[in-house]
């Protein structure tokens, strides 16, 4: 017999189904400062085990956006949690800090416990990919705010860095070389326009295969997942070879890259020295957009930019290389004029 709550919409059941499921994948995120499991009413973290002298706490919380419906529609659960923690460790990453531990809230109009542990094992793998703990989140039913298949996905993250190692504006110096980081596409801004450029100003499918894509899908292309930068870029930021980082998100080059300089600096742009994936170019062509407008909304296929010194460039650039990055040589800071952001079209 259905209690009340079940009347009301809402599985009790499922919900417990859900922990149990989800436990395995919290476990194989655990990392030194961890106390405990999931399980309690609040996630706790040792920060005295971690040797900080002068521990600063850096935060960061967000979401997917509408990049979930397009996961939604084609029934692929499984990477949409990356990217909720990629965009959160990726902006503490471009404080100076090391991530330390994360919390997912999942809100759904009915409790599905294969399709929920499908999206938190996507967001234990973020987790791991960013070498940070699974400690605690929250799956809410819904059931009169959402349809039956819907479901949002956001999360909170928490890093440490020593006081002296926050990447502040005022490490950026004029002169430093800017060195981009590639992304692995549109990772996860910009969706509501995507989605109104293939989708609602043209009839494509997810399951369409475009030439300028090889053998991807339109929907592979599309729900490739935000990378992490955290096991290559933490290394440089602990031996003081950064002077300062831009997390390339929503507002694209235009606005990010300004956000790393104090008011007297710029930086400079040298089109054409990294390789654009071709998924940017088929949004600007089906969507009859102005490159400018690309750079203002998208990343353009670089994720993350870090400042650097010219005599330090070499080493920063071997040390990407070995840790699997593909790193590009994209710019310089320069003191500003008038604009925060000069692009230099490429030589031909």
């Amino acid at each position: 017999m259905k209690n009340a709550y079940q009347k009301a919409g809402v599985s009790v059941e499922a919900g417990y189904e859900v922990v149990d499921r989800i436990k395995k994948h919290a476990k194989r995120t655990e990392r030194l400062g961890v106390m405990g499991g999931l399980g309690g009413f609040g996630g706790a973290f040792d920060l005295s085990s971690l040797g900080v002298k002068k521990p600063v706490l850096v935060s960061g919380t967000d979401g997917v956006g509408t990049k979930l419906m397009l996961a939604i529609e084609a029934d692929k659960h499984d990477t949409i949690g990356i990217d909720c923690v990629a965009m959160c460790v990726n902006d503490i990453l471009a404080a100076g800090a090391e991530p330390l531990y994360f919390l997912d809230y999942l809100a759904t109009g009915k409790t599905n416990p294969e399709q929920v542990e499908q999206i938190v094992a996507g967001v234990a793998e973020g987790c791991h990919q960013g070498n940070m703990a699974l400690i605690g989140g929250e799956t809410a039913e819904m059931p009169d705010m959402y349809a039956d298949s819907d479901y949002d996905l956001a999360g909170f993250a928490v890093g440490v860095a020593e006081k002296g190692q926050l990447l502040t504006k005022e490490k950026v110096q004029s002169g430093d070389i800017l060195i981009g980081l590639a992304s692995s596409g549109i990772h996860s801004n910009g969706y509501s326009l995507v989605r109104k450029i293939f989708f609602k100003d043209n009839d494509f499918s997810l399951t369409d295969k475009l030439p300028k894509l090889g053998n991807q899908t339109l929907g592979d292309a599309l729900l490739e997942p935000t990378r992490i930068y955290v096991k290559s870029v933490l290394p440089l930021i602990k031996s003081s070879l950064i002077h300062g980082i831009s997390h390339v998100t929503g507002g694209g080059f235009v606005e990010n890259l300004p956000r790393m300089l104090s008011e007297n600096l710029a930086v400079e742009i040298n089109k054409g020295t990294w390789e654009i994936p071709a998924i940017f170019s088929v949004m600007q062509e089906q969507g009859n957009l102005k490159e400018a407008e690309m750079y203002e909304i998208f990343n353009m296929g670089i994720g993350m930019v870090l400042a650097i010194s010219p005599e330090k460039v070499s080493e920063v650039k071997a040390n990407l290389l070995k840790l699997g990055e593909t790193p590009y040589e994209i710019g310089r800071v320069i003191t500003k004029e008038s604009e925060e952001i000069v692009f230099i079209e490429e030589l031909r």
